[in-house]
């Protein structure tokens, strides 16, 4: 009976030793359900492509919507674009490309152990996120300011009581306005002031259908082809600008309608990018990141490319292309 328990006392010793062994020689980053860390890797891979091309499909549904927009309003898109800022769309577009050579450069200071590179890298990457999203703020605020909106809350003028009262008036009341029929209650009463136009559009082609309601404070319907008047003496501009210009053609909602719609959509992927960057600066502080191990800093990566590529769209898209 001791020789026995002596034997099985030896076994239970090397299959504990065999354990430990196993668990020095295996890897603390390798998930349970994969067999190697290049396995694991490749699967990851394979899932941050798969999820790449549901992004793609998702912002190519807006680009066809904006490409049959501009087809059948070109006048539209050639008169607005106007009203974006060129330089601050340019400025974005020079950060978020530096911003993807730092997300690159990060993920090289993880393939070759550079700890304190790769920190540096996604910091870099972090703040230059951070920039794009301020210079988007400015400019959100000019145009709100402006009332350069979407919907027909673009035909009411901003900062004016007395027009968003009378527009109300002929909301509730469409009756009072004799000139023309008007089959929507959304009816804005336009002021028809002088003012120097932001863009010259008169050889470009009308759209074949306008805002319904659209009518001049006075009452009286607009003409088709209004004859421009003369610049008043001040051409300062302020808010509301757009309301005065007599070339201004219909349905030019709809351009700052996309717009907001794609740009503000690109800048959520934009803040979903700051918080996986910023995760991955608080693994890369923590030491998790190395040569065996850096299938997150460059799926992550991959992820924060597709979104500059986005913009690199977006930006002639909208503020090149007249």
């Amino acid at each position: 009976m001791s020789q026995t328990t002596a034997n099985e006392h030896t076994t239970q010793a090397d299959h504990a030793h065999g354990h430990d062994e196993h668990a020095h020689g295996h890897d603390p980053h390798l998930a349970h359900h994969f067999d190697s860390m290049a396995q694991q890797f490749d699967s990851a891979k394979l899932g941050i492509w798969l999820f790449l091309a549901t992004e793609i499909l998702f912002f190519g549904g807006l680009f066809v919507a904006y490409a049959i927009l501009r087809m059948r309003n070109p006048e539209v898109f050639s008169y607005a674009s106007h009203y974006l800022d060129t330089i601050m769309g340019g400025i974005n577009t020079c950060v978020l490309i530096l911003s993807s050579l730092t997300m690159a450069l990060a993920v090289r200071c993880a393939q070759t152990d550079r700890r304190g590179g790769l920190i540096v890298c996604l910091v870099l990457t972090f703040m230059g996120a951070i920039g794009f999203l301020v210079i988007k703020y400015f400019e959100y605020t000019h145009k709100f300011h402006d009332n350069l909106v979407w919907g027909s809350s673009f035909y009411v003028p901003p900062h004016d009581a007395e027009g968003h009262a009378e527009a109300m008036e002929l909301k509730t009341a469409p009756t009072a306005v004799t000139a023309i029929t008007v089959k929507d209650p959304t009816l804005f009463a336009i002021p028809d002031l002088a003012a120097k136009p932001a863009v010259d559009v008169s050889a470009v082609k009308s759209a074949s259908v306008g805002p319904v309601g659209m009518a001049r404070a006075s009452g009286a319907p607009a003409p088709e082809h209004a004859v421009a008047p003369a610049p008043g003496k001040s051409e300062e501009a302020h808010p509301g600008t757009h309301l005065e210009d007599p070339k201004m053609p219909p349905n030019t909602h709809l351009f700052f309608a996309i717009y907001y719609c794609m740009t503000g959509l690109h800048g959520v992927h934009v803040v979903a990018g700051m918080g996986l960057i910023g995760w991955l600066i608080w693994r890369s502080v923590r030491g998790d990141f190395s040569s065996k191990n850096f299938t997150a800093v460059d799926t992550g990566g991959l992820y924060w490319h597709i979104v500059d590529l986005i913009w690199i769209f977006l930006f002639p898209l909208f503020y090149l292309i007249h």
